[in-house]
């Protein structure tokens, strides 16, 4: 099974990932260009801050770096984008709960405060959000190719009903042929 075989390109929830990736990716690389416009020591630890998080120059470069692959993301879009999402959502998740103990110690390299913990998980929750929209939930519609994929045999019965249903409106629609078995032929009717 391939990654793009899974979900069509022109499907409604590229849109979803694709803007979800994306803006995400811009508000990870505005916060780290801010950062990058102070500039900050690469491993400074002393509490300076910007939009209200406590940041250093290595969080601003990995800020950046995260923003522009999450805006790639979104250029590519597709199962790319909301792959990449599921992916770096995890991360961010990972990230929360490892500064959360590391806070106030010597390992905390990147400056992390409470507040960056709280911004990296709400980051995590929404970026996980925008990777799993459409793929994970327990009613999804039936045209959903993730459904589809879960559900081979319904999925099955239904294009055969589907493809049935437009073959008889397209003999019911073509000129001369007839729409009912019982009408006898025109030569007889006269």
């Amino acid at each position: 099974m391939r990654l793009r075989d899974e979900l069509p390109v022109d499907h409604r929830l590229a849109t979803v990932y694709r803007y979800g990736a994306g803006l995400c990716g811009v508000i990870l690389l505005v916060f780290g260009c801010l950062g990058f416009a102070d500039r900050l020591s690469p491993f400074d630890t002393d509490g300076t801050r910007i939009a209200g998080l406590s940041t250093n120059g290595l969080l601003s470069l990995i800020s950046v770096v995260v923003g522009l692959v999450l805006i790639c993301g979104a250029v590519v879009g597709g199962n790319v984008a909301s792959t990449l999402n599921m992916v770096v959502g995890t991360l961010f998740l990972i990230s929360g709960f490892a500064h959360l103990v590391v806070l106030d110690r010597s390992g905390n390299i990147l400056d992390f405060g409470m507040t960056n913990v709280v911004f990296t998980f709400v980051m995590a929750l929404l970026i996980l959000t925008f990777g799993m929209y459409g793929r994970v939930s327990s009613r999804l519609p039936h045209d959903n190719p993730y459904w589809r994929r879960r559900h081979p045999r319904e999925a099955a019965r239904e294009s055969l009903a589907a493809r049935r249903r437009a073959r008889q409106a397209e003999l019911a629609a073509s000129p001369g042929t007839r729409t009912t078995p019982a009408d006898p032929p025109a030569h007889r009717r006269a």
